[in-house]
C-alpha cells in the first residue's frame, strides 16, 4: 500500500492539493456531466394542446412526444362529447422535460342527477338564473294568458310537469310556462251549466280560462257527468279575467283521467 510522505511541509501541501483537485474534479463532473446526462438538461419538449381530443387521441399524442398523463378529475359538461379532454396542466406550448406527466380533466359519460328547483311563481329571469346555478338549461318558453306577467306558472321536463326536488340529469332542458299579462282583459263568464264535463272543459279552455277544482255531487235528476254548478257564476254583468280558473260541480263520480 502506498504511503503518503509527510517528511516535509512541501510534500504535505502537494498531497493536499492533489486531494482538493480530485474533489473539485468530482464535483464538476457530477454537476456538468452526470446530472445533465440523467436529466436531459437543456432538452425540452413543447406540450401539445390536447383539449377537445378524445381519451385515445390524447394518449397517442402524448406517447408520440414521450410524455405521460394522469386523469386528475372527471366532470360532466352538457353537450360535450363523453371522455373528451376539457382541461390540461401544464398548458399547451409549455416547455417540459421528457417523461413529464400531464394532468388532464375529462368529461363523464353519464350525467349526474340534480334536484329540480322550485321555479313556479318566480320571475322568468330569476328562474333562468336558478336553472343555470344548479347545472340545468332553460328549454322552450310558452306564454299563456295570466295576470302574473313574466311569472313562471309551470315547469316541465320532457313535456310533463315536474315537481321540485325530483332528480333530473344535469344539463337537462326545462321548459317554462310563463304568464303574458293578458289576464287583465275582462269578458263575460261562459255558462257551462247543463253541459257534459268534457264539453264544459273545452268551453272553458277555449275562453282562455283554466279548469279549477272539480267536485262530485249527487243529483238523481241529472245525467252522470253533467255540470250542475260553476264558480264564478255566469250572471248578467259579471265578468272574468283571462287566465282565471273556474270550479265545477259535476253529477256522479268523476273519472280519474278527467280530474
Amino acid at each position: 500500500m502506498a504511503k503518503i510522505s509527510t517528511r516535509s511541509v512541501s510534500d504535505l501541501l502537494i498531497h493536499i492539493g492533489i486531494i482538493v483537485a480530485l474533489l473539485v474534479a468530482l464535483f464538476l463532473a457530477f454537476f456538468f456531466l452526470y446530472l445533465p446526462w440523467t436529466t436531459n438538461h437543456g432538452q425540452t419538449i413543447t406540450v401539445p394542446d390536447v383539449t377537445r381530443l378524445s381519451l385515445d387521441e390524447m394518449r397517442n399524442t402524448l406517447d408520440d412526444r414521450d410524455l405521460r398523463y394522469e386523469v386528475s378529475d372527471c366532470t360532466f359538461v352538457a353537450g360535450a362529447q363523453p371522455l373528451t379532454v376539457i382541461q390540461q396542466y401544464p398548458q399547451a406550448n409549455a416547455k417540459v422535460k421528457e417523461g413529464r406527466k400531464i394532468y388532464v380533466t375529462i368529461t363523464k359519460r353519464v350525467a349526474p342527477m340534480v334536484p329540480m328547483p322550485k321555479l313556479v311563481d318566480m320571475i322568468d329571469r330569476s328562474a333562468a338564473l336558478m336553472l343555470k346555478s344548479v347545472g340545468l338549461e332553460e328549454g322552450e318558453r310558452t306564454y299563456v294568458p295570466d295576470v302574473a306577467k313574466n311569472s313562471v306558472l309551470r315547469q316541465l321536463y320532457n313535456g310533463k310537469e315536474i315537481a321540485p326536488g325530483t332528480p333530473v340529469p344535469k344539463g337537462a332542458k326545462i321548459d317554462l310556462e310563463i304568464g303574458d299579462g293578458l289576464g287583465n282583459m275582462m269578458f263575460d263568464i261562459p255558462d257551462v251549466i247543463g253541459k257534459p264535463l268534457d264539453e264544459a272543459r273545452l268551453t272553458i279552455q277555449g275562453s282562455n280560462l283554466k279548469v279549477g277544482t272539480i267536485i262530485s255531487v249527487d243529483d238523481p235528476e241529472k245525467e252522470v257527468g253533467t255540470v250542475v254548478r260553476q264558480r264564478p257564476e255566469a250572471r248578467s254583468g259579471e265578468r272574468i279575467r283571462i287566465g282565471e280558473t273556474m270550479d265545477l260541480w259535476v253529477v256522479g263520480p268523476v273519472e280519474p283521467d278527467l280530474e
